[in-house]
């Protein structure tokens, strides 16, 4: 639960610190700009919020691992959420406006997540998990999203090394795949879930396992 709220509040310094230029640019969400994917955030922390006040009674069905399902394609965004999602951005007309949400509701769900006994079991997506591995879970949502929105915006501060790890032992631990060991967490995480092609020297090193990539997790 410490590397959920270290993990959010890194996302969340690094949209403060984002430049209102910049959410004009494109991000690592396939058909997404960073305004695009900011507005997720603000949904992302909304859903924290919702799980953590949905208690449930009966026993937990996934794990922080296992929350995760794996898709067959790579999103596009162009289905009618992903739609939604630009169409809400849009109406935020100014940047500030939109971080100013964010920051709102986001350390909304950071102190929730502070206050939270891990024990508690809660209810979201009609399955049951503990919220400790709810908010485990997130922490690959917040460093795959963190490593999205500075994928153009090299100016800016990424993900910290501890979330990073967790986010690829997670991503190894839900497909049943490891990685090479020459890979680093970040360039594991870019090509593992189709954020980038791997190179051909990478090709080689992954071997049978690149044909069975991108892993669209989500």
């Amino acid at each position: 639960m410490d590397l959920f709220s270290r993990s959010w509040a890194a996302l969340l310094a690094a949209v403060a610190e984002t430049p209102d230029e910049d959410f004009a640019k494109p991000s690592g969400c396939a058909g997404w700009l960073v305004r695009d994917l900011v507005c997720h955030l603000v949904i992302d922390a909304q859903d924290v919020l919702i799980t953590l006040a949905t208690p449930a009674e009966t026993e937990p069905t996934r794990d922080a691992v296992t929350y995760w399902e794996l898709a067959d394609k790579p999103p596009t965004g162009e289905d009618d959420l992903d739609a939604l999602i630009v169409r809400l951005a849009a109406a935020y007309q100014e940047p500030r406006l939109l971080k100013f949400h964010l920051d709102d509701v986001g350390s909304a769900a950071g102190r929730a997540a502070g206050l939270a006994d891990p024990a508690t079991r809660v209810a979201t997506r009609d399955i049951v998990l503990t919220a400790g591995d709810f908010l485990s879970a997130y922490v690959l949502e917040w460093t795959l999203h963190h490593l999205d929105l500075v994928a153009y915006l090299p100016h800016l501060d990424g993900p910290a090394a501890d979330s990073l790890a967790r986010t690829r032992q997670i991503l190894e631990q839900r497909t049943g795949e490891t990685f090479p060991a020459s890979f680093s967490d970040t360039d594991a995480l870019l090509v593992g879930t189709g954020r980038r092609q791997p190179t051909d020297a990478e090709k080689a090193e992954l071997g049978d396992l690149a044909a069975k990539l991108p892993f669209v997790i989500g």
